[in-house]
This record gives C-alpha cells, structure tokens and sequence, in this order.
C-alpha cells in the first residue's frame, strides 16, 4: 500500500511541475491587474447602471476570486443589480485560467471557454436586467443606490508584498492543490481502476454537466482546480467543465449568503447559477464541442 501512495505522489509532482512557470507568469499579470487597476475595475462595475452586467461580464473573467466576492457585497447593499451580479457570478473562472494557461495545447479550448463564458454571463444579464426585469420583484432586482466595501480574499498579503512574491505565493499555494488532487485523483483510479472511474463519469451521458455544475457550487477554489484536473485528464468533457466552471463563483457564494439577508433569494440565485452552467454545458456537450 505504501508503495502504491508513494507511486502515485510521485506521479501527481512530476506530472504539476510542467505548469510552474507558466503558472507563475500567469499569476504575475493578475498581479499587477489588481493591484495597479483594480479600483478602475470597481468603479466600472459599481457604475454601469442596468447595464452593469456588460462590464460585469468582462470583468468576472480576471481569474480571481477578489472581483466575485466584491459583486456579492455590493448586490447584498444593493449597488448593483441581479443581473451584475449573476454575470460576474457565470464569468467567473477563478483558478481555471492559469491553469490552462500552463497547458499550451489547451490555448485554443482556454480562448473558447472565456467567450462562451462572457457569452453566457452577457446573455443572463439581458434577460434578468433588461428582458424580465418588470417581472422580478423589486427587492430582487438589486439596486442602484447604497454603498459596499471592497471585499478582496487575497488583501492579506495584496499591499504588502511586492507583485513578484505575491504571485510565487499563487503560485505556490495553487501548485499545491493541483498537486492534492491530483494525487486523489491517482488514488481514486489506482484503488477503484482507472475504466470504473472514468466508466462512471462516462456514463453520465447528458448528465456528466448537471454534476459538475453541482461541483462548481463548492465555494473555494479547490472546485475549479478539481473540475479543471478532471477535464485535462480526460475524465470529463469541455461541456461539463464548462458547466461547473460557470456555475463556480468562488467565495462569493459565501459572500452573498453573509451580505444578502434573505435566504430564498441567495438560494434562488444559486439556483439560477446552477441551471444556467447546466444548460450552458449540456448544449456544448449536444453540439459535440
């Protein structure tokens, strides 16, 4: 048994250490992203009105969890609307970004997945802001009026440090997950066997999405590392990926539900977040992308 966790250990590092650079300079830009415009970015989605899910949509893309958790807080004082903050939500990749940037073969699957994500963060936008806005009750709508404080998950090392050792912190802590899962991903197919494992992923068919969107839900970046491990090793398709990737909001869901005190609305947007990345991935994995 020792031999087999030290086998698949010594699979999970060596098969991770690939990544570290291009991890590093990944991380070294969004480093400098936020912390030289990072206010920019705020005032823009804090300003945008009821178009606020356009930049909304665009700016969820920056693969963090700072921008997500700030649209919660600013959605529970009611500074921006319902369809803001589901856009940031959907667009939201957090750690899958760097990730496959580490993977040059990836590139062109990593260009398809930002566009399909600000395509579907865009077109939730519409419909809940503009579209089916008179519908909504007004207590849902969001506002546009009130005032958040900037929430970031990494201000307790952002001002501190300088970007080049805050970016080797990323990159360090983010190693260290792919390196966790990957090790219990080697684990699981080594006691279960690699055809059951991936037989049971197989078979999900149509419902391989609606399962990884319920995994994107977890609010950490563990899931995003998880569903995007899972992907690269071929255990799951681009469809469902995409799924949980869009249903993955990172710490914001935690946010909402501290920010936002009506537990029917944070359940009926998680809700929403949830059916929209499902959707979203069953329509790629149909269309056989």
């Amino acid at each position: 048994m020792m031999h087999e966790l030290l086998h698949v250990a010594e699979h999970a590092v060596h098969d991770s250490i690939p990544m570290l650079p291009f991890l590093y300079l990944a991380y070294l830009f969004i480093e400098y992203i936020e912390r030289f415009h990072g206010s920019r970015i705020e005032k823009a989605l804090e300003g945008g009105g009821h178009w606020g899910f356009v930049p909304g949509a665009v700016l969820g893309c920056v693969p963090q969890c700072g921008f997500s958790a700030m649209a919660a807080n600013f959605y529970g004082s009611r500074v921006i609307s319902l369809g803001t903050l589901l856009a940031v939500f959907l667009a939201t990749s957090d750690e899958a970004i760097p990730m496959l940037l580490a993977v040059p073969d990836q590139w062109p699957r990593l260009v398809l997945l930002i566009a399909v994500k600000i395509g579907v963060a865009l077109i939730a936008g519409l419909v809940l802001d503009v579209l089916l806005v008179r519908f909504l009750p007004r207590s849902l709508r969001g506002g546009y009026t009130g005032h958040a404080d900037e929430v970031d998950c990494h201000e307790h090392h952002a001002e501190r440090q300088s970007i080049f050792v805050s970016a080797l912190w990323h990159t360090f802590m983010i190693f260290l997950y792919i390196v966790g899962f990957s090790f219990v991903i080697g684990l699981a197919m080594e006691l279960v066997g690699e055809e059951v494992f991936t037989a049971f992923l197989a078979n999900l068919g149509v419902l391989q999405p609606i399962f990884a969107a319920l995994i994107g839900l977890v609010p950490n970046c563990a899931a995003s590392v998880l569903l995007t491990q899972l992907y690269l090793g071929g255990s799951i398709s681009f469809g469902a990926a995409v799924a949980g990737l869009c249903s993955g909001a990172g710490v914001g869901l935690v946010v909402l539900c501290k920010a936002n005190k009506s537990w029917k609305q944070n359940l009926f947007i998680i809700g929403l977040l949830w059916g929209a990345g499902a959707v979203t991935g069953m329509a790629l994995q149909l269309l056989g992308v």
